[in-house]
């Protein structure tokens, strides 16, 4: 009997929190579509878009508990760049063999690249995600963790909508708001989706649109073809902890190769350019409890910051450019 008191107990305590959250949400929903309407957006568009949207619990969770926060360097890429998912991306690039190769040569990104961020985003676009991005994103809005920034990105999206650049009725993606097989945010369809086969629609779904608007993006941004990524690499005791960073928000102390080789303890079979600006990560530190402070290391050049704008991970980085390399020994 005292285990069900208790049961009921907790339902309750979770039934009441969903409910006081509800109230809040309808409160801050009504608040934001006049901050919506004053940003600029029609208001048919602000009510026919925001009228449906509810708030998400499952987002919530979704959020606390991404596995870039729980999961170590190894387990993480290693379960992103195994062979089944260089099988699949090769079977995509040998089906779309001749469209892929005009965006590469267009745009100086590498084919393999954008096949790793597609690959790794949603698995060739298998996994595009279910969740209503209006409701996702309002639901992010009105959480306070990061409510200025998906705030942001809502009134964006009800602008795009709003100017017919995005339809609202397709807008079902990723938890976070983003969509398609790249899984763009709306600030980056705004600034870097394009209508590659000029159909007078942009479309991140579809293969033309969403590679050509990957590369784009990709290259815009700062990314430079044929440059490496990272190499894993094995440090020494005595290296100051100012050069380690553990954090993606930033990378901290970059300096040439040439100044961090004293403090490696292997370089043999390292492609390694002494003039290059560089720094050094170790990923597991900060996150993983009891994690080793030196290993795993790497050492890592532009090119994987490029990739740190499209996704503020560490491990994300890595394991981009992991099964790029392992694309570009099968291709």
């Amino acid at each position: 009997m005292k285990k069900i008191t208790i049961f009921f107990s907790i339902l309750f305590i979770v039934a009441t929190s969903s409910l006081h959250a509800s109230t809040d949400f309808n409160i801050w929903l009504n608040s934001f579509k006049k901050k919506a309407i004053k940003s600029g957006v029609s208001k048919t568009t602000v009510e026919n878009v925001m009228n449906n949207a509810k708030f998400l619990p499952k987002v919530i969770e979704y959020d606390r508990f991404q596995p870039e926060f729980y999961e170590d360097t190894n387990t993480y890429i290693k379960k992103r760049t195994n062979q089944k998912k260089v099988k699949k991306g090769l079977l995509l690039y040998k089906k779309e063999k001749k469209l892929i190769n005009l965006i590469e040569k267009k745009f100086l990104v590498e084919k393999e690249l954008l096949l790793a961020l597609m690959g790794i985003e949603t698995n060739f676009g298998k996994y595009l995600g279910k969740m209503d991005i209006i409701s996702s994103l309002a639901t992010l809005s009105f959480d306070k963790r990061r409510s200025s920034f998906f705030t942001n990105e809502l009134l964006i999206l009800l602008k795009l909508i709003d100017e017919k650049v995005i339809d609202k009725d397709i807008l079902y993606g990723s938890w976070a708001g983003a969509f398609g097989n790249f899984q763009f945010m709306p600030s980056t369809i705004k600034s870097y989706a394009i209508d590659y086969n000029n159909n007078s629609d942009i479309e991140l779904k579809n293969i033309e649109d969403s590679f050509a608007s990957a590369a784009n993006y990709i290259k815009r941004i700062g990314w430079k073809k044929n440059q490496p990524c990272f190499y894993e690499i094995e440090l020494k005791d005595e290296i100051p902890s100012k050069y380690l960073n553990s954090s993606a928000k930033k990378l901290e102390n970059k300096r040439k190769v040439k100044f961090f080789k004293k403090y490696l303890k292997k370089t043999d079979g390292l492609n390694l350019n002494d003039n290059m600006m560089s720094a050094i990560i170790i990923p597991d530190k900060d996150i993983i409890p009891g994690a080793k402070n030196l290993k795993p290391a790497y050492i890592v050049f532009n090119n994987y910051e490029q990739i740190l704008k499209w996704n503020r991970s560490l491990r994300f980085a890595l394991a981009v450019c992991t099964l790029k390399n392992k694309f570009k020994n099968e291709i």
